[in-house]
């Protein structure tokens, strides 16, 4: 018995969902309680413990492999990179910010910004990244001097609960209390996370919208992120060997489990076969029309998706849909599509190593077509350029209704933070109103603090009436 199955098994006997939270939140405000949250070097040296406890390499082996075997989806090599990539792009992020204590002074403006904590912190986290998300999360709860619990997906709980033993451990070696990380009383349910969702003071909810939109129907304030289903543009211009090595990177990493993970291309008329021709040298499988008719009959069962083929190896995928025994050996699987269907077809979202391809006549098109496929599944999330043209990009990002337009990059690696673009690093990517969220960039850190501004007396700073309304007079009189 592993000592993750031994957390799950001690706490199983709780009946009562409210009372059994009820003594985690208590631990929870007594370790916040007890951190040393007003110090902002002994904050940083709580978030260190927390990556190192998952980034350490024989840990972040170790937890991949529980989190492929337990969940059954992705693999391994893809959950050790995300491990530790996304862990060490998040820790340089964190240790370069203020949290606590000043934070910010404007002298212009008299202001004095203080960082205070938000309170303890319910973490709810998803199956297709059962130890990366908990740490991703926990890193920025304790960031802003906060406690958090995490509750677990129940197709991940066994990786969840070792990863939460493994950051308690190196928060105990940091001489910090264990129990501002603390797992959700198991056995994992429902009743179980809406009662933690209820209790909290901040829930922050990855993993499917049903759980979003619970959760922020709770009562209880509520940082949601939305679905992804990304379009990428190949623009006349794009570099296409370049393109389609970077879009089957992105799509083949853990088997497509990434709300970041490209679901269609949609490619200009003019260089339609030949960017088809790149994709296939990068690894790609172009179906025929009785290919795609049997991918599509295999993919959805009763309007849902086959789990038989969600983040499955591109063999066993291959197998699954009955593809022709060269397709097996490749990569990804591209469908072609002449107009964008709706739900539970191939403009959704597929979570598997099937990519739709779609025609444009020209850039116009290649717009419409993207905001089309947005409108069935991912709108506010995120869209792609491959492009040399930048008022292309420039275009894209004016006509979009997402948070994130990403020009020339494998959109798995730099839509949630790249060591070569600006964005936060994070494993959870809000959408903005589009999508029904709080927030429009990545989680990050400022999600978890409450901002305290000292304000005091400056020169007065109130300008004549001619010159806020002097234009105004003039176009249309007084």
């Amino acid at each position: 018995m592993t000592a993750a199955t031994k957390t799950i098994d001690k706490t199983a006997e709780a009946v009562d969902p409210a009372a059994a939270v009820r003594e985690t939140v208590t631990r929870a405000r007594a370790a916040m309680e007890a951190f040393e949250n007003h110090d902002q070097a002994r904050v940083d040296d709580a978030v260190t413990a927390l990556a190192w406890s998952i980034y350490k390499p024989e840990h972040a082996e170790m937890l991949a492999r529980m989190a492929v075997e337990d969940t059954g989806l992705g693999n391994v090599p893809s959950k050790i990179t995300k491990n530790t990539r996304k862990t060490f792009g998040t820790l340089r992020d964190l240790l370069r910010a203020k949290t606590v204590g000043i934070i910010e002074e404007q002298k212009d403006r008299g202001i004095v910004v203080y960082g205070k904590p938000v309170g303890v912190v319910g973490a709810v986290c998803p199956s297709t990244n059962p130890a990366a998300t908990p740490v991703n999360k926990a890193m920025m709860a304790l960031k802003g001097g906060n406690a958090v619990i995490v509750a677990p997906s129940p197709a991940g709980a066994l990786t969840t609960a070792k990863t939460v033993e493994l950051m308690r451990a190196e928060l105990e070696k940091a001489g910090h209390p264990a129990d501002l990380v603390q797992l959700l009383p198991m056995p994992v349910s429902k009743a179980m996370t809406e009662q933690m969702v209820r209790q909290v003071d901040l829930a922050v909810v990855t993993g499917s919208q049903d759980n979003v939109r619970r959760s922020m129907q709770s009562g209880t304030v509520t940082i949601g992120v939305g679905a992804g289903n990304v379009p990428v543009i190949i623009d006349s211009s794009a570099e296409l060997d370049d393109a389609a090595e970077k879009i089957c990177q992105s799509k083949i990493f853990d088997n497509s489990t990434s709300c970041s993970s490209e679901n269609a291309v949609v490619i200009l008329d003019d260089i339609y076969e030949d960017a088809i021709a790149a994709l296939e040298r990068a690894g790609g499988w172009r179906c025929d029309a009785a290919q795609k008719d049997s991918v599509a009959n295999t993919l959805w069962v009763n309007g849902k998706l086959n789990r038989q083929v969600i983040a499955k190896d591109a063999a066993i995928a291959a197998e699954v849909f009955k593809l022709p025994a060269e397709a097996r050996t490749k990569k990804f699987f591209m469908v072609e599509e002449d107009a964008v269907g709706g739900k539970h077809g191939f403009a959704d979202e597929k979570l598997s190593l099937v990519i739709t391809v779609y025609r444009a006549r020209d850039f116009e098109d290649a717009k419409n077509i993207t905001a089309q496929i947005l409108n069935v599944t991912g709108k506010g999330h995120s869209v792609g350029i491959h492009t040399k043209d930048e008022s292309h990009a420039d275009e894209l990002a004016r006509s979009s209704e997402v948070v994130r337009v990403l020009v020339n990059q494998a959109h798995t690696f730099g839509n949630g933070g790249g060591f070569n673009n600006g964005l936060p690093f994070t494993l959870s990517m809000g959408g903005g109103t589009w999508a029904g969220n709080t927030i429009d960039d990545n989680l990050n850190y400022r999600c978890f603090i409450n901002a305290t501004r000292l304000v005091r007396t400056i020169p007065e700073d109130k300008p004549a009436e001619e010159e806020l309304f002097g234009a105004y007079w003039s176009k249309f009189g007084k």
